[in-house]
């Protein structure tokens, strides 16, 4: 996603077909049927919106608006003039700091520049319906929207870590993330049972478990919520963000493009590395086992044909003289 974001012009294509419409028309919904948040409308939400921006360095703060939902849900929308949206159910359930946690997290995503790979995303699966009657389009078209799904649960993932920096406070994202998978009632709520959930899930032994959860979330826009919550509070607990809340990471001007897009592919290869080795899934480990097989016939099988003849030569050579000569 990262070589794709730095393709010359790919970005200012997607920016441009997103602006003709699809943007405006997303800006007139929220106007006309959303409340926007303000000094005199929701100002604790205010008061956050500016806060988040502060702390994650955004040259302004987004609009942000109040949807009526029945659903605990954010999203963010725009390139060119992103805002912010959050459901009334979220406003009423959750406190404030897990709100923080929330608009850091959309905040995220505007600082990362999702929006112009979410709309390659959406334009691809418009794109894939108009296609289905062509096989091979059909197939490669899914093989590209399964990648950048993908990429969207890292980047979901991504953005839970810069809403934890806005809030600071571990403990609110998992008050979050608590109501995302259903809860309304905290009182009736054990933490670590919840988290031993997440543990459960992704220890699994049997292989059978482990296709079926990669068959579940091939499709999905998110992580599972369970799993979201165990992977920020071991991120919370990690060297790594002890260091950032130190002062001790990069600027955003102290690289250039190349850089960047170096820095990215190899963090992200160092990510799906770890990832892979630290995996305990079952489907993970069968893989690795075969892998390793095939990795140890094959290096039989060439250093049999790395073996010189000379060399086969001079020891049948050797043997029918008797020996060496002195």
């Amino acid at each position: 996603m990262a070589a794709l974001r730095a393709l010359p012009g790919v970005a200012d294509v997607l920016k441009a077909l997103n602006s003709l419409f699809q943007e405006r028309a997303d800006r007139l919904l929220a106007t006309s049927s959303f409340v926007r948040v303000g000094e005199t409308q929701y100002p604790v939400l205010h008061g956050l919106r500016n806060e988040a921006a502060e702390i994650l360095d955004l040259e302004s703060a987004p609009q942000l608006y109040v949807y009526r939902s029945p659903f605990v849900h954010a999203y963010t929308r725009g390139i060119d003039e992103p805002f912010i949206a959050v459901s009334s159910s979220m406003v009423e359930l959750l406190d404030t700091e897990a709100l923080r946690f929330v608009i850091g997290h959309e905040m995220g995503h505007v600082l990362s520049g999702h929006a112009v790979l979410l709309t390659l995303l959406y334009r691809l699966q418009a794109l894939q319906k108009q296609v289905s009657w062509v096989p091979l389009g059909h197939f490669g078209m899914q093989a590209a929207i399964i990648a950048m799904l993908e990429w969207q649960r890292k980047a979901e993932l991504s953005c839970d870590r810069a809403g934890l920096l806005v809030c600071q406070d571990p403990a609110a994202t998992l008050r979050a993330h608590l109501y995302f998978a259903g809860a309304t009632d905290l009182s009736q709520i054990d933490i670590p049972a919840f988290l031993e959930q997440a543990k459960e899930y992704e220890e699994v032994e049997d292989v059978r478990d482990s296709l079926i959860k990669l068959l579940a979330v091939t499709p999905r826009t998110h992580p599972f919520s369970v799993v979201r919550a165990a992977q920020l509070q071991r991120w919370a607990a990690s060297e790594e963000y002890r260091a950032i809340l130190a002062g001790d990471y990069k600027r955003r001007d102290a690289q250039d493009d190349e850089n960047k897009l170096n820095e990215d592919l190899s963090g992200a290869a160092k990510s799906y590395k770890d990832a892979w080795n630290n995996s305990r899934d079952p489907l993970v480990k069968v893989i690795n086992d075969v892998g390793g097989t095939l990795s140890n016939v094959a290096d039989r099988v060439f250093s049999g044909f790395r073996r010189r003849p000379s060399d086969e030569e001079e020891n049948n050579d050797s043997g029918n003289n008797g020996g060496t000569k002195s």
